[in-house]
C-alpha cells in the first residue's frame, strides 16, 4: 500500500481520497480550510451509506475505508506520503504556490502530481523541488465512477517514475493513457469538435439543440447530446476549456470558443446550475429532443463524426498518445460509444476525409483541414 496525500478537499479531491482508501490506502487529505474537510467528510459518509443501502459495500468494509482517511490543516501531515496529488483550484499561482511548499516537506523519492485539467504540467513542475518526481494525474469526475486516468509527464519527469505511477494509479483500479504534456492533454483536446461542431451547425441555422442532440443519442448513441451536456457540465466552465486550449494553441481555429455560448454566460444562463441553458429547467422541466428529417440528420453526424476522428487522428499524428490511448481515453473518460479511430475505419476514412475536404472547400475555414495521419490512410 501507499500513503497517499491529497491537496485540496474539493469534489476531485475528495473523491480521489475515496479511491485510494478503497484501494486500502492510507490517505492524509489536507485543506487550508475546515469547513471544506468537514464538507468532504460529510461527503464521504453520504457515499458510504447509499453504497451500504444499495448493498454495494458492507458496513464493516465502510467503516474501515473512512478510517485510512486523515483529515488535517497541517501540510506538514503529508511529510511521510509516497505519493502526493494536488487537486486545489485552477488557478496557476495558487498551484504553484502549494505546489512549492510540499516539494520542500515531502521526501526526495516521493511522486508529487497535480490532477490540473488544463494547465502545464512543465509550468508547474519548474517551481518544485525535484522536478524529475513531478507529473499530471488527471482523474475525471465523478472519480469513483470514472475509470480513466491521464498520465502526463513534464518535460523534467523521470520516466522510472511514470512507471511507478501508472503502477500504483491501476491498483487503484483506474485505465491510464499517457499523453504529451499539451493543452487539453486527449480527452479535452479530442472532444472539442463534440461542442464545437454542434454549435456550429446552431449557429448557421442549419438544425437546433433539441434535433442534434436527438441525433447524437438516437442515432450514434451517445449518452448525452452535446447542448444536453454542455448544460449539464455548466456553459462558464466548458466554454472556458475551450478558450484555453484555442488560447494555448494560438488561436488555432479548430478550438475557436463560441460567441453563441458566451452569451449565455453574459446572460447567466449557464445551464441546469441556473436551470437555463439551452434547455430549460425550471420546475424540473427535462430536454425533450425532436428528430429532424433525414438529411439533417445525415448532415449532423456526418459532420461531427468527421471533427471528431479528425481531432483523435491528428491527436495522434502530432504524438500526443498512442492510437491505443486516444480510443482508451475517449471510451473511459468520456463513454464515447466506440474509439474515434476505430468508428474511422467503420465510416471508411476516405469518406472521413471526403466530407472534410467538403466542408474545407465550402467554407474555406482551416478548422476543416484534415489531418496527414488519416490522408495516409486513405
Amino acid at each position: 500500500m501507499v500513503k497517499t496525500g491529497i491537496l485540496g478537499a474539493g469534489a476531485m479531491g475528495t473523491g480521489i481520497a475515496q479511491v485510494a482508501a478503497t484501494a486500502g490506502n492510507e490517505v492524509i487529505l489536507y485543506d487550508i480550510d475546515a469547513k471544506s474537510l468537514t464538507r468532504s467528510e460529510q461527503k464521504l459518509d453520504s457515499i458510504f451509506t447509499m453504497l451500504i443501502e444499495k448493498g454495494k459495500l458492507k458496513a464493516e468494509e465502510a467503516i474501515a475505508i473512512k478510517a485510512r482517511v486523515k483529515y488535517t490543516e497541517n501540510l506538514n501531515d503529508c511529510r511521510s506520503c509516497e505519493l502526493v496529488i494536488e487537486s486545489v483550484i485552477e488557478e496557476i499561482d495558487i498551484k504553484k504556490s502549494v505546489l512549492d511548499k510540499i516539494s520542500k516537506i515531502i521526501s526526495e523519492s516521493s511522486i508529487l502530481a497535480t490532477n490540473t485539467s488544463s494547465l502545464s504540467v512543465t509550468e508547474l513542475a519548474s517551481t518544485v523541488e525535484h522536478s524529475q518526481n513531478f507529473m499530471g494525474l488527471h482523474f475525471f469526475n465523478p472519480v469513483a465512477l470514472m475509470p480513466l486516468v491521464e498520465v502526463i509527464p513534464a518535460f523534467q519527469t523521470d520516466r522510472e517514475m511514470i512507471k511507478k505511477a501508472i503502477h500504483i494509479v491501476r491498483l487503484w483500479g483506474k485505465y491510464t493513457v499517457i499523453a504529451k504534456d499539451t493543452p487539453g492533454f486527449i480527452v479535452n483536446k479530442v472532444a472539442r469538435p463534440f461542442y464545437s461542431e454542434a454549435l456550429r451547425i446552431y449557429e448557421e441555422g442549419l438544425a437546433t439543440p433539441q434535433e442534434i442532440d436527438w441525433v447524437m443519442t438516437e442515432k450514434l448513441g451517445f449518452r448525452m447530446g452535446p447542448f444536453t451536456l454542455m448544460d449539464f457540465i455548466g456553459h462558464d466552465v466548458n466554454y472556458n476549456v475551450t478558450f484555453s486550449v484555442w488560447q494555448a494553441f494560438y488561436g488555432d481555429p479548430r478550438y475557436t470558443p463560441s460567441m453563441v455560448q458566451r452569451k449565455l454566460i453574459e446572460a447567466g444562463m449557464l445551464g441546469k446550475k441556473s436551470e437555463m441553458g439551452f434547455f430549460d429547467y425550471r420546475n424540473g422541466a427535462r430536454p425533450e429532443y425532436t428528430p429532424p428529417k433525414e438529411e439533417i440528420q445525415i448532415m449532423i453526424s456526418e459532420r461531427i463524426l468527421a471533427m471528431l476522428i479528425n481531432e483523435a487522428a491528428d491527436t495522434v499524428y502530432l504524438g500526443i498518445c498512442s492510437e491505443e490511448d486516444v480510443e482508451i481515453a475517449m471510451t473511459k473518460g468520456v463513454n464515447y460509444p466506440k474509439g474515434l479511430l476505430q468508428w474511422g475505419e467503420v465510416l471508411g476514412y476516405s469518406k472521413v476525409v471526403d466530407t472534410l475536404d467538403q466542408l474545407f472547400n465550402y467554407y474555406h475555414d482551416m478548422r476543416y483541414r484534415a489531418s496527414p495521419w488519416l490522408r495516409k490512410k486513405v
